[in-house]
């Protein structure tokens, strides 16, 4: 890692990681993982709602879910690829997450407003293969992705 490379850079890569994954699968290229305040990964998910049928089963939710009961949520950061739907956000304020790292915002803005009008911190990433994944999806799946978001 660079001087100027951020902290949470290796965290959005393994993100990135999981997205891949899913699209590999045949499913929505949206990973996420969650990160403890020592910067050690406690979770990982990708999009799996192609996968298993389930429309619940966003990047965001699937991380969250394969971290099971915790009592630390207030302390973990959510690092996902792209800005968090309605859904996930609104996870990520029940839980009380106190910071989410967003991959990118430009193919798709979800709900960040409700992140930050609960006092979360939001940190845009702008990352570039975030937004050619989502771009890709677009592109050569749009039927998916209208779908996705209930289109």
């Amino acid at each position: 890692m660079t001087p100027t490379t951020p902290e949470w850079r290796p965290w959005l890569d393994a993100a990135i990681e999981q997205a891949e994954k899913s699209w590999n699968e045949g499913g929505i290229p949206i990973g996420a993982v969650l990160v403890d305040p020592d910067g050690t990964i406690v979770a990982r998910g990708h999009n799996e709602r192609v996968q298993s049928g389930d429309p619940t089963a966003h990047g965001e939710m699937s991380c969250l879910r394969s971290a099971g009961r915790r009592r630390d949520w207030d302390q973990l950061t959510l690092v996902t690829t792209l800005s968090p739907c309605p859904m996930c956000a609104g996870t990520s304020v029940l839980y009380r997450i106190p910071r989410v790292i967003i991959g990118e915002s430009r193919t798709f803005q979800g709900a960040e407003h409700w992140l930050e009008e609960a006092g979360i911190e939001t940190i845009h990433a702008d990352c570039d293969r975030c937004i050619a994944l989502m771009e890709r999806l677009q592109r050569e799946k749009p039927d998916l992705w209208a779908e996705d978001i209930g289109e």
